[in-house]
């Protein structure tokens, strides 16, 4: 079975504004009410109850047409998630500016947070994610290595007078030890700091910045005129905001080119700055925030469920691998080391045949126009067709010009 989807949007605050957002072209292959002075942040592909996507032409639920024909997914992926409901959701992303600093929980936790707070936390699944950078993208992704935040405390004179000389100290004495409880104690130092403490370090940061420009931070490679313009740039988003702190001084900043992937663990922080993705998660829509973000805050929870992991900012990137279920074109294949979900990028400007997979499939079309042949049926594509494929689909994509598309797939 072969179909194409209508899929829903989000409007969040921080999405790109009308014509610049991939969001926005994509969703006018299905609606005519898009506006240039609206935001656009998400395209919704899945099954989750918060926004299912429907089948063309008949409107039908994807759920409900899943649940209803179950060899869709077949028994193995029944029995592990349940009827009607695909492992994972498809996401386009189109960032204006920085979404919350945030993490998600893993399964344990999340059946705890839904438990005890339905309203904040809908779901009881765990939210790993991974994305694709369809546009240059930057973000945040995990805890800097502890030598680069030391260096911050040292030559970044409001990041030490925000946490304190006692937790300073405690800091550079455990940071080879025990980095996990350094980093814990540290964290958790800036996340509660007093409001008015942390305005007044945020302010005296962002002219510190405005004013040594590639002289922020001393001479670190890691410091200088790119950091000095990243805090300013979220400043203006989020003025004085903790977020400058938790997430400039003690994160990775990562940048992605077209085409390059990174994956986001289970209670891993990060926040996504700037660009367009594709982006896959587990069936969940569970985010514990903490910075950067007018909408529920809950620091408690998020300090106490990170991992407190921490390394380069390169060991957040994703290697791509062949795959031999797609003949023709030049493919790359993510595999995440979790169970719900591969990716795919495929790129083609010849015919090439998509082989039957052992779990079902949704794929948008980035780029290109041409035709998908299954069976006796021929379905046309362009720029934001969003198609499922059954368990055990066999098509053959023929473009008319040079495609990409990106394939989420239910097969490990």
């Amino acid at each position: 079975m072969l179909s194409r989807l209508n899929c829903g949007f989000q409007q969040y605050d921080w999405g790109k504004l009308g014509a610049q957002s991939r969001v926005a072209k994509y969703a006018r292959t299905n609606t005519d009410t898009i506006r240039d002075d609206e935001p656009y942040a998400e395209l919704w592909m899945g099954t989750h109850p918060k926004m299912c996507s429907t089948l063309i032409p008949s409107g039908a639920s994807l759920r409900a047409e899943i649940e209803a024909h179950p060899e869709y997914m077949g028994d193995a992926l029944i029995e592990k998630y349940g009827p009607g409901e695909l492992p994972f959701l498809f996401k386009v992303l189109s960032i204006r500016k920085p979404l919350s600093i945030q993490a998600h929980p893993d399964k344990a936790l999340a059946k705890q947070l839904r438990a005890s707070d339905p309203k904040n936390y809908p779901d009881d699944n765990h939210k790993p994610e991974m994305a694709i950078a369809l546009t240059p993208f930057e973000g945040f992704c995990g805890f800097r290595p502890v030598n680069e935040i030391a260096w911050f405390l040292d030559h970044v004179p409001e990041f030490a007078e925000l946490v304190g000389d006692d937790v300073v100290k405690q800091f550079k004495h455990t940071m080879h030890t025990d980095s996990h409880k350094a980093l814990h104690v540290l964290f958790n130092a800036v996340m509660t700091a007093d409001d008015l403490l942390i305005e007044e370090m945020a302010k005296r940061l962002v002219e510190r910045a405005t004013l040594e420009g590639a002289n922020f931070a001393g001479s670190a490679d890691f410091g200088g005129a790119k950091l000095a313009s990243l805090l300013v740039r979220c400043n203006n988003d989020f003025p004085l905001d903790v977020g400058l702190f938790c997430g400039g001084l003690m994160l990775n900043y990562v940048e992605l080119n077209a085409g390059e992937a990174m994956f986001l663990a289970a209670k891993v922080p990060h926040a996504y700055i700037s660009g367009d993705i594709v982006e896959c998660m587990a069936a969940s829509d569970n985010v514990v925030r903490s910075g950067f973000t007018p909408k529920f805050k809950d620091v408690k929870n998020l300090v106490a469920m990170l991992t407190y992991d921490s390394g380069p900012a390169d060991e957040q990137k994703m290697k791509p691998l062949s795959d031999d279920h797609v003949i023709g074109g030049e493919v790359k294949l993510f595999n995440p080391p979790i169970d719900e979900f591969v990716l795919l990028e495929h790129k083609a400007d010849q015919k090439s045949v998509f082989k039957p997979r052992e779990g079902p499939a949704i794929f948008i079309t980035t780029e290109g126009t041409g035709e998908l042949i299954y069976k006796n049926k021929t379905l046309e594509y362009a720029p934001g067709f969003v198609f499922f494929a059954a368990r055990g689909t066999e098509f053959t994509l023929v473009p008319k010009t040079a495609t990409t598309s990106y394939h989420a797939v239910a097969d490990k």
